[in-house]
């Protein structure tokens, strides 16, 4: 079960759920890999629709990374669930997630 204050988003690869979670190195680490400028950029990409599929298994692994999963699973081959509409949704999710601040009172 995921935790959507903590960041979570659950995703399901090759028949499994996997909880997915962007900390601040997975953060730094996809910022790194994407050669982007800023995280914003790479949100603007997302709401703007201007993502590659690049940038879903990117944030994917970066959302593994963040859990905890072993680095095992390899995307290019994974069959992911709801297939790659999913992955975008959940990859979107994560973003979102990750600077979502909890309601106050």
């Amino acid at each position: 079960m995921t935790n959507p204050w903590r960041g979570e988003v659950a995703l399901t690869i090759d028949g499994q759920q996997r909880v997915l979670k962007l900390t601040l190195g997975a953060l730094a680490e996809l910022e790194q890999e994407l050669a982007t400028g800023s995280l914003v950029e790479l949100v603007q990409r997302f709401e703007g629709g201007g993502f590659s599929s690049g940038d879903v298994l990117a944030l994917i692994r970066a959302g593994l990374r963040g859990s905890g999963v072993d680095q095992a699973v390899d995307l290019m081959q994974a069959d992911i669930a709801g297939g790659p509409l999913a992955a975008a949704r959940a990859a979107a999710e994560l973003l979102a997630r990750a600077f979502m601040l909890p309601e106050g009172p």
